[in-house]
């Protein structure tokens, strides 16, 4: 059975009421998102054929038809407008909220995903870039509480990561002031490969028998020095997926997938260049029914790249969500990379 052109606008017109409200779409309603100029017959046998065809099925006897996933995802691959572009309004917008984010590459693609998640009301994942030449360029110790140490690195790239070490005994200020002296020495601009049994007892030796009880705060930085040039995965809006009931049942296998960076980085990496959609029902091992993840890359200077992602229903807006989506990529992309939007004069 073709598809002809009254079969793609019916399965269009379906697609923008079912997103609307969630709810099926009988042939009444269609025919008034017509201005009556198809009648409810018609348009019957419309829905009838596309529901043969797999595009659509009806989720009860006497309700109205939804999109099936593969009427979506002809949808997004045929019908829908190929580059749907923001308006100057929301250019503008998106630009302010830049405007007001922390430029520490960390904060700032934690500041990006809040604003993109708040803006759409869908969960939002970034991963910032791998920089394999990333190095601590500088470490700070800071006395949190009286047996806490948080230990700052300052990365070469700007960036700031913390960790905090417990320890066995109240923190001897003379000693702290030593050991962010001895790590500054011995750790700045070194990879994790040249982090050695040799290095660590030459830190020890220098810290003498009572450095002993610091020694938890050398781990942190040497933890920190090793994290420094994974990418992190940044998951904002997490409350926005519960106000979509047909992605409870998929909910914890979700969570459980954005838990771990490595699954979390596979989960939103996209198939191709600009922005993709994924449909829950082809992830692997385990379908996810019901949900979409629209993911786009982003250049951070230097050959670096990271993704942005936009998780939520399949039912969502794309026609807003992926211009929005490519526009943070963008500025997202040329904040890592060192440019700040200017204020219009």
């Amino acid at each position: 059975m073709a598809m002809d052109d009254r079969k793609q606008r019916v399965l269009t017109a379906i697609v923008s009421l079912y997103s609307a409200d969630g709810e099926p779409v009988g042939s009444t309603l269609l025919s008034r998102y017509f201005d009556m100029a198809v009648s409810s017959a018609t348009l019957r046998n419309e829905m009838a054929a596309l529901t043969k065809l797999g595009l659509l099925e009806q989720p009860h006897t006497s309700a109205g038809r939804v999109p099936s996933a593969k009427g979506y995802r002809y949808y997004l691959d045929q019908l829908m407008e190929q580059h749907p572009r923001l308006s100057q309004e929301d250019k503008a917008l998106v630009e302010g909220i830049f405007r007001e984010l922390d430029y520490d590459p960390d904060q700032l693609a934690d500041g990006a995903a809040k604003a993109l998640a708040d803006l759409l009301g869908c969960a939002v994942v970034v991963s910032t870039p791998r920089a394999e030449d990333v190095r601590i360029a500088h470490y700070e110790l800071i006395q949190v509480g009286r047996s806490n140490v948080a230990v700052l690195a300052v990365t070469s790239a700007g960036g700031v990561r913390t960790r905090v070490a417990r320890l066995d005994r109240p923190v001897d200020m003379v000693q702290l002031q030593k050991l962010a002296q001895v790590l500054g020495r011995r750790l700045a601009f070194l990879t994790a490969a040249d982090v050695t049994s040799a290095l660590l007892a030459g830190i020890a030796a220098e810290l003498g028998p009572g450095g002993r009880s610091l020694w938890p705060v050398v781990n942190a930085a040497v933890t920190l020095l090793q994290e420094a040039k994974r990418p992190r995965i940044f998951f904002e809006g997490q409350r926005y997926l519960l106000h979509w009931p047909e992605l409870g049942s998929c909910l914890p296998q979700l969570l459980d997938t954005l838990a771990d960076n490595d699954s979390a980085r596979s989960f939103i990496r996209p198939a191709g260049p600009g922005v993709c959609v994924r449909l829950g029902e082809d992830w692997e091992p385990a379908p996810m029914p019901g949900l979409a993840v629209a993911s786009r890359r982003y250049m951070a200077g230097g050959g670096q790249t990271g993704v942005m992602a936009v998780i939520g229903p399949v039912r969502m807006d794309y026609n807003r969500i992926l211009p929005t989506l490519e526009y943070f990529s963008l500025l997202l992309g040329e904040g890592m990379a060192g440019q700040r939007i200017q204020e219009e004069e």
